[in-house]
């Protein structure tokens, strides 16, 4: 699968998804955040981790979320909630690692009352920030109406 995700002017951006099972997938513009994309993190986090079941490998598999819609105009497919139905408890605790590596990552608390303990052991997520690190810099290096391209 490939995901482009297109720098756009005051710090927006829209992701385009090709070559997945199921029609090409578009998001459009969205507020990128202080760094990078939110799902620009959720691919590096999850492919350093090797989470086939997180948001971008069911995606994949012919997912859709919120927001997405098909480049080309056509009835709703069904199959992409059937892959949510199977795969609900795994895309969340993808998104619970995802969030607490970007926590870190950002230098945010990740102690407290509501933060819970790591999802992460101390080597997945020392993998983790070596990958934002990675994602942020292409991500910096990507010019207003470009895209960075990611290969899932």
């Amino acid at each position: 699968m490939e995901i482009s995700f297109r720098k756009l002017p005051d710090n927006q951006h829209e992701i385009l998804v090709r070559d997945r099972r199921g029609p090409d997938v578009r998001l459009p513009a969205q507020p990128t955040g202080p760094t990078m994309p939110h799902d620009l993190v959720h691919a590096a986090v999850e492919q350093t981790l090797g989470l086939t079941d997180g948001f971008w490998g069911t995606v994949a598999q012919g997912a859709t979320f919120q927001g997405f819609e098909n480049v080309v105009p056509g009835r709703h497919r069904r199959s992409g909630l059937k892959v949510l139905r199977r795969k609900g408890e795994k895309v969340m605790a993808a998104e619970m690692a995802v969030n607490w590596a970007y926590r870190v990552w950002r230098g945010l608390p990740t102690d407290g009352r509501g933060t819970g303990r790591s999802p992460l052991e101390a080597a997945d997520l020392a993998r983790t920030q070596a990958a934002l690190d990675a994602a942020a810099a292409r991500w910096a290096a990507v010019a207003e109406g470009d895209c960075l391209t990611w290969r899932w």
